[in-house]
């Protein structure tokens, strides 16, 4: 077989998928809707610099305003407008959702690939570490790792802390927070990665490499890891609006990104606060978040669908 003809099929082969995708989509409808709201959230955080309202402009002759022509959806109590710092916030719970969701994800996939694939000794103390894990409540680790990062940082720091507490500042907190879902959200994934290798790891294809010579790391490059796409797919299902969530209640509680810098979280603390005055304070972060995260679980149970077929048969079966 030549390249060309190799080029060929790798093209009729992404077509094909891709034909498959959008048959998948049109036979769902909220799959369509929820794809084209967070392509929306997605736009409307990108495009955040170009709204007419500045999100930390101030204007105390405003403050508390009610939706209006000119504020779509009111002005805060310190006179900034809402739609603006919405968008702001829209824009921080993307960059927490995709980076933390990075990092938890590489994480949760190297420690489950080496605990599966070394096995024995080295499988019991990894996966007894991850129990111990799981012993912990995720928000309230979350909490506590977080008032960690926050104390360490947020202040003056010298030495190897330095450079840290600078990007910690220069980032409004969001650094703090990237690194507390990051390193607290990977569990998850280190389990389904390892149940996924464990399975794998003695299939014929991976004995006959072994036998002829390949390395470990050649095994694990090109045989498990991509085959193991489909179940760490699924695990960022899980990780990016559980992320979302955290960095919502983190900021709600004060331990998150530090004001000004905009945050659902942040927004919905502070419309709490004048809940029964101006209830249009809490109701756009909470429907922005609510609506979020309930296009994205549809977005996860769709894609489980697709790559689990034995879930889509089952559930085909149940109705």
């Amino acid at each position: 077989m030549t390249a060309l003809d190799v080029a060929t099929s790798d093209r009729i082969g992404v077509v094909h998928g891709l034909k498959r995708l959008w048959a998948f989509v049109r036979r769902n409808p909220a799959l369509a809707v929820s794809l084209a709201f967070l392509l929306a959230v997605f736009l409307f955080a990108l495009l955040s610099p170009f709204l007419p309202h500045d999100a930390y402009r101030q204007n105390v002759l405003a403050r508390n305003a009610g939706p209006s022509l000119k504020n779509w959806l009111g002005t805060d109590e310190l006179g900034r407008d809402v739609l603006a710092r919405l968008a702001v916030g829209a824009r921080v719970s993307l960059t927490v959702a995709v980076a933390s969701t990075v990092i938890a994800v590489a994480i949760g996939v190297l420690v489950g690939t080496i605990a599966a694939y070394a096995g024995g000794f080295i499988d019991n103390v990894i996966m007894r570490f991850v129990d111990s894990m799981y012993a912990f409540p995720d928000t309230l680790f979350a909490i506590l790792f977080a008032a960690l990062v926050k104390g360490q940082l947020g202040g003056e720091a010298s030495g190897l802390l330095a450079p840290l507490a600078e990007a910690y500042r220069l980032s409004g907190g969001l650094l703090g927070v990237l690194l507390t879902l990051g390193l607290t959200g990977w569990v998850t994934t280190s389990r389904l990665v390892r149940a996924q290798v464990l399975s794998l790891k003695h299939a014929e294809y991976v004995l006959a490499c072994r036998l002829a010579g390949a390395s470990d790391s050649f095994i694990i490059r090109k045989h498990l890891l991509p085959n193991t796409m489909p179940v760490i797919l699924i695990a960022v299902t899980f990780v990016v609006p559980n992320a979302i969530l955290l960095e919502a209640g983190l900021s709600f509680l004060g331990v998150g990104v530090d004001p000004p810098t905009p945050s659902w979280g942040t927004m919905i603390a502070t419309g709490a606060q004048s809940l029964q005055s101006y209830p249009h304070l809490l109701v756009a972060p909470t429907l922005a978040i609510g609506l979020t995260l309930l296009a994205l679980n549809v977005v996860g149970d769709a894609l489980r669908d697709l790559l689990d077929p034995a879930v889509s048969a089952s559930r085909g079966a149940a109705t």
